[in-house]
This record gives structure tokens, sequence and C-alpha cells, in this order.
């Protein structure tokens, strides 16, 4: 297949969108992008907009009134099958604190479901694990009474149930054990994230020293920034190690700060939607976790707990990268944060980015940002359904 489109942004490099660009697609890889003329006659042309690498999103706790943590293989496909209407075409599902033989027995139930998921829809790249090694005192809206040290045992427990499926975890580096749950972690292959934290800079310095390599919803449930005492921010930005992910719905972190973070930490910026299930979803009452939120009428308000405490996101990923280019990020660096970061960071260099050898996960964003198609390994999965887009994407 062949696709001609108005602008292509790569996301290879700091250059902004390549007009009149062309990719050429066999196998459901890409081999050869270009500008200009392309060398036939395209099967597919897209005359406006922007062609991009689908979005790669580091954490779904579940979207479209699912949650992923208590829902059956039918709730999971829903998930994958619909996320890429948001332009997202790979996740990782997200579980968060919970009792830890439940934790468990949840993700060892994922490693039966994803295989059997619908070809059709988003990749699941694995599991993120957010919890239950967290610090109470900045909890957010994870349970008290779940959270607990990452004891050898407990750690081991989760690798286990796990197995391949485990590829990320969030823990507070403080807690008794971190820095040896770290060693076996990593040596496990599993990308450890410094979140839910009060820790020092120093402590998470520590943390990086012994593998971790992320910071989770930077801003968010985490020591603060301050002049003496940097914190968990404060290392984020200025540790060359570690690349944050950003909640950038504009309610978890103001479009100044977004713009502040990319400006600190250049290539070092991971958007992520910390989606719930009340993502895609009118207001009202959902879950997260398996515990209630609400979802408030106000547009674009994130889910709460009953105590008013932030409880996850209602964001899309086309969303995120259109906020933060109205808060004065490039696009190209916008699209960067949303695919080939994201992807270089959990070893997926075949994901994130429009170059030979890359799979064709792709998106076509409109002039404002939104999606209108999608595919998956060049297999067309979403299109918003109008006959523009409809005779656009035809094959």
């Amino acid at each position: 297949m062949l696709i001609t489109a108005a602008r292509l942004v790569t996301a290879e490099g700091e250059g902004g969108p390549v007009p009149g660009g062309y990719l050429d697609i066999a196998s459901g890889v890409i081999h050869g992008v270009g500008a200009g003329a392309p060398p036939r006659k395209p099967d597919a042309e897209l005359p406006d907009g922007y062609l991009l690498p689908g979005f790669v999103d580091l954490q779904v706790n579940g979207f479209f009134g699912v949650d992923l943590q208590t829902a059956d293989a039918a709730g999971w496909a829903t998930v994958a099958g619909r996320l890429p209407s948001t332009g997202t075409t790979s996740f990782l599902p997200t579980l968060i604190t919970a009792p830890l033989d439940r934790l468990a027995a949840e993700l060892q139930a994922a490693t039966a479901v994803v295989p059997s998921l619908p070809a059709a829809g988003a990749r699941v790249l694995g599991v993120h694990l957010e919890g239950p090694f967290l610090s109470p005192l900045r909890r957010g809206a994870h349970n008290e009474a779940w959270l607990t040290d990452p004891t050898a045992d407990a750690v081991e427990q989760l690798i286990h149930a796990g197995g391949d499926l485990l590829r990320l975890v969030t823990l507070a580096p403080e807690r008794p054990g971190a820095l040896a749950a770290i060693d076996r972690l990593t040596a496990a292959g599993v990308l450890v994230s410094v979140g839910h934290s009060d820790a020092t800079a120093a402590q998470v310095a520590a943390a990086a020293d012994r593998g971790a390599r992320m910071v989770t919803h930077l801003f968010n449930a985490q020591r603060p920034l301050r002049h003496r005492e940097p914190g968990v921010v404060g290392q984020a930005l200025t540790d060359p190690r570690l690349t944050s992910g950003l909640i950038a719905d504009l309610h978890h972190v103001a479009g100044p700060v977004c713009a502040l973070a990319f400006r600190a930490a250049p290539g070092r910026i991971a958007l992520v939607t910390d989606a719930a299930a009340s993502a895609g979803m009118p207001p009202g009452e959902y879950l997260l976790g398996g515990e209630p939120v609400t979802l408030p009428a106000a547009p674009g308000a994130p889910p709460v707990r009953a105590d008013g405490t932030l409880a996850g996101s209602a964001l899309r990923m086309d969303l995120a990268v259109a906020n933060m280019v109205a808060s004065g990020v490039s696009l190209a660096e916008a699209v960067a944060a949303a695919t080939r970061i994201p992807a270089d960071l959990i070893g997926r260099p075949d994901l994130g980015r429009l170059a030979p050898g890359a799979a064709a996960d792709l998106v076509w964003l409109s002039p404002d940002l939104t999606t209108r198609a999608t595919w998956v390994g060049g297999e067309l999965v979403f299109t918003d359904g109008t006959a523009g887009t409809l005779a656009a994407v035809a094959a």
C-alpha cells in the first residue's frame, strides 16, 4: 500500500512536518518514506491534516466504561478495539494498588486474556503495575490499606504472576526494600518508574543508579520541586536517565507548566492519558481499580474519588497532543512525546516512528488534531465515518 499525505510527522529528530510526503507499506511494515512525488499511483490520498505514527500510551487504567482491573475478556477487547478511535495504536493496560494476592491474580488473569484479543485493535505491549509499593504520603487515589513494602517475596510473586507480560512497575524508592526491588525488576526486564513518592532528589537519583528510568505522571502524587530540596520533580527534570510521563489534560498539570517540562527535559517527556473507565463516557459513576469514581459534568474534567482526589483522567491521546501544541510545544515535539519517546522507553524501536522497518501503525489527524483514521500493522482499524474520510482512506 502507498499512502500520500499533505504532511508527515515522522517523530524522528527535531524536524517539523514534511509537506507532500508518502509512505510505502508492505506486510504491515513501512518500507519507504519520502517527500515529493510518490513512485507510483497511491492507494490512499490524505488531502489535509497530518499523518503520523500511532500513539503509544504507557498508562491506561480503562476506557469506554471498562475498568481493566475488574474487566473480563470482552471488556479488554472493547478497550483495545476502540482505542484506535483516539489515535492510540499500542498501550500498557494499568492495574493499580490492590491486596498483593489479588493483584497477582489479576495480573495472571491478564496473561490469559491478552493473547485472545482481536488483531483489529490497539496492541497490548505489556502491563503496567502502579502499586502497591507506593508512599502513603503521596497515595493519591490509591487505597492506603493496601500499600505495602516491596519485599523480595512480594516482588517475586508479581514477577511470577506476570511473566513476560509485566512490563512496567511504578514504586516509591524510599520504601524499605525498594532499591533491591529495582535491581530484581530490572534484571527481569521490567521498566521501573518512580511515582506516588515522597522521595528526596537524592533518593530518586539512587533509584536511577539502580536502573529506574521513568517517573510516573510528573508533578502529580510526588514530592514537588523546592529551591533547597529538588524532590522527585527536580530530579526528574534534571536527570538525563529519567523520562517522565505527563498527563496533558490541563487539569492535572497546567499548560504553562507542561510547556516548562518540555523545555527543561527535551526528549524526556512521554505523554500519557492515565485514562480511567470514565474516559470516552458521559458524566456519571465509574470504577478505578474496582473502587468508585465520579466523572464531573465540566468538560474535560478528570474523575475524582469521593473526597475530591483526582483519580485518573478522561483524556484522549490526540487531545493530549493538541493540548500541548496549544500550550506552546511544537507539533513535532508533542508527537514525539506521544510516539517515539514512550516506544523507545519500553524497548520497542519498531514502534512510534515513520521510518523504514517500523510497524505501519499510523494515525491521520485532521488540521485541528483530531483522529480521522488509524491503521495498525498497515490494516485500517478506524475511520471517523465521514464520507470524505472514507473515500480518502479506501484502498
